[in-house]
């Protein structure tokens, strides 16, 4: 069966040998399906073949010839020059090859051939700079005369080997292979697969590979919702064994002791929740907000509700110090009425740890705020009633579900201050409701923000003595050197050390980075919170979370290097207090993108007009993060290009839903299949496992 061809090993096509389906391997092709779902990224038009003679210097060519002699020159020591006489009917050119004398032997004279590659003209005599060749015998070519396709490569593999396989593999899956329901296929007027997988690797004409590609966006994303609607469904029909009281003294107090009325958008947001809490089902619910949106109250309020109701909450946070920054920011609002609330993170020392989950276990503990270290076995909660995960998008999908798994359907609230385009959100969180806060608390003043010339580095440290004098404090990022931790924290360290010796040396200048210990972070942290470090040197470890209300100045050192969504969330780490703030923005970009990055950043402070540029500067792939936030890694669709087709998919993954819900039916049952051997582990959390 064809179906069963398609999930051979890729060694089931005869070229296909151990050493070659381990270099397919790197390019993730394993089956013969994964080798035909390996699309092309472009095509060249090779329809017109032309004599050498008739072209230009400099352009790219496919010319048909006969070979008549072969030479091999040596005019330096390591290079050899293979040059090929062909004759393409009008006249004779010469055929160029660099350290390959074996093509002699692969081209002897008489052979007819398909030459692609660049054209050089001189001294009277016309040279083409071979960058393929095909052996004209005949048959079909799969490299000339046609629209060929170009596919991304890894080492030892090249264009003509690739096209060969992939024809090999097409001329075995015969006419099945098709999952897609007829009723689709026609109300969208889509190819079916054996013709579509065909047309987008060697279409006869432009209309026939668009068509193609139009099949294989729809498929993917159409899968993907389809997932996503059978998960929010699944979540929709569970029952949740606790229930919470009406609103009590605990949350009375906590809102009276706040120095500040909750805005018109919490407000909202708050509203949402609270309905969420009192349904019969688990509530899965994403809230965005801004940086100093004011998120961390929500969540407090609704930890503190489950609290009142006999349950236990958690709050789940990606780092150590964003984990502590919660704990500390609730600690004392909490203890004051009366709530238990503990900090567990990897850096817990094993007695504190043996208590703190003695407490928890027995429920004496009601909230307990950490890291991945919440998700660890030996957690267990007496009645987990609520699971907060704050900044999603850095964890795996499969660590927020282990975090359910720690209560009996617990409601689940995910946070994050990334704000994410409609399109992104509709496919990253297509399972949760979503709450947005759009607006900052009343008092906040806009922070004030420059992109300057490195010339300019004096002034920016002026501006941060004449903060200092006010009783105010700086953060300074240092420039990511490259990729490697190492480097850039080497880096950190000489700068703090350069600045405490020179033109910062009348202020107390801090260092923090991913590499210290816990109790050095935490010193360093709480050393700044009292205002004894007047500035503070880092790496971006403080990307996210860190909040000091004194802090008004943020210099990013290369901020070109940064990428938007980065560079938002560091602009965030001040302007959280009454006072005038300033972001520093210190750059000299050599790219258009890295200039116009620097543009979106000095015209607004909207982050999710920040995040619309960010995704258009960089693509969706790159925005999200694919491999860390359990989205599969898309073949054929663009999330930016293929929103509409996006949102259609949506819409028709609801219906099926809505018609079969238990995807019972014949057609559901393939639809079925190819997810769960698409989406593979994560077939658990899209509710397909």
């Amino acid at each position: 069966m064809a179906d069963n061809f398609l999930l051979r090993p890729v060694q089931g096509i005869k070229m296909v040998g151990p050493r070659r389906a381990v270099t397919l391997q790197k390019l993730g092709i394993f089956t013969i399906k994964d080798l035909l779902y390996h699309f092309p990224r472009r095509y060249e038009d090779r329809t017109r073949l032309r004599p050498a003679g008739a072209c230009a210097h400099g352009e790219s060519v496919t010319v048909r010839g006969t070979v008549l002699t072969a030479q091999d020159l040596k005019p330096k020591r390591g290079l050899t020059v293979t040059k090929l006489a062909v004759h393409d009917g009008v006249g004779i050119f010469y055929a160029v090859w660099f350290n390959q004398p074996f093509i002699k032997k692969n081209l002897p004279r008489g052979t007819s051939v398909f030459i692609t590659g660049k054209v050089e003209k001189g001294f009277g005599a016309t040279q083409v700079i071979v960058e393929e060749y095909e052996v004209d015998d005949g048959q079909d070519s799969l490299s000339a005369g046609r629209l060929v396709p170009v596919y991304p490569l890894s080492a030892q593999l090249n264009q003509r080997l690739l096209r060969l396989m992939v024809k090999t593999a097409l001329d075995g899956i015969g006419s099945s292979g098709e999952f897609l329901p007829g009723e689709i296929i026609r109300k969208f007027a889509l190819p079916g697969f054996a013709e579509a997988v065909s047309d987008i690797h060697f279409p006869v004409g432009l209309s026939g590979a668009e068509s193609a590609r139009r099949r294989f966006v729809f498929e993917e994303l159409f899968l993907f919702q389809l997932a996503l609607a059978v998960r929010r469904r699944h979540i929709a029909g569970r029952r949740k064994s606790h229930r919470y009281l009406p609103e009590g003294k605990l949350l009375k107090l906590f809102k009276k002791n706040l120095p500040y009325q909750l805005t018109a958008g919490q407000l909202k947001v708050w509203e949402e929740i609270s309905g969420d809490l009192e349904a019969p089902a688990p509530m899965n619910r994403l809230l965005q907000g801004d940086v100093g949106a004011g998120k961390t109250v929500i969540s407090a309020l609704a930890l503190l509700r489950a609290v009142e109701s006999g349950l236990q909450g958690a709050l789940m946070a990606p780092t150590e110090i964003l984990a502590e920054q919660h704990y500390l920011g609730m600690k004392d609002a909490l203890e004051s009425i009366g709530v238990q609330i503990g900090l567990l993170t990897g850096g817990t020392k094993k007695k504190d740890r043996d208590e703190l989950l003695r407490r928890v276990r027995e429920g004496e503990l009601q909230v307990l705020i950490g890291t991945h270290a919440l998700i660890q076995e030996d957690v267990d909660f007496q009645k987990l009633g609520l699971a907060v995960v704050d900044e999603q998008h850095r964890f795996g999908v499969r660590q927020r579900a282990t975090l359910e798994h720690k209560g009996h359907y617990p409601d689940t609230l995910v946070m994050t201050a990334t704000p994410i385009p409609r399109t992104l959100a509709l496919t990253l969180y297509g399972d949760l409701d979503i709450s947005v806060i759009g607006e900052l608390p009343p008092g906040r003043r806009p922070v004030k923000t420059f992109a300057v010339l490195p010339s300019a580095l004096p002034k920016a440290f002026n501006l941060i003595r004449e903060q200092a004098a006010l009783g105010r404090q700086a953060y300074i990022v240092c420039p990511l050197v490259e990729e490697s931790e190492k480097i850039d924290l080497q880096a950190a360290v000489d700068l703090a050390e350069n600045l405490a010796r020179t033109e910062l040396k009348e202020l107390r200048v801090g260092l923090l980075h991913g590499r210290m210990k816990a109790e050095e972070k935490d010193e360093i942290m709480a050393s700044f919170r009292r205002g004894e470090i007047k500035v503070l040197v880092s790496t971006t470890v403080i990307e996210v979370g860190v909040d000091v209300p004194n802090a008004t100045v943020m210099l990013i050192l290369d901020a070109d290097r940064f990428g938007l969504a980065q560079l938002h969330q560091l602009r965030g780490r001040v302007g959280r207090g009454s006072h005038q703030s300033y972001c520093i923005l210190l750059a000299s970009p050599k790219t258009e993108e890295g200039r116009a990055r620097l543009k979106a950043m000095t015209t607004t402070t909207d982050g999710f007009a920040l995040a619309e540029e960010d995704l258009r500067l960089r693509g969706p792939g790159e925005f999200c993060g694919t491999r860390q936030s359990g989205l599969p890694e898309f073949k054929a669709a663009d999330l930016l290009r293929d929103w509409r087709v996006l949102e259609t998919a949506r819409e028709e993954a609801l219906n099926w839903v809505k018609q079969d819900p238990l995807l019972k039916k014949a057609e559901s049952q393939a639809l079925l299949s190819e997810m769960k051997e698409r989406f593979g582990a994560a077939g658990n959390f899209i509710g397909v496992g």
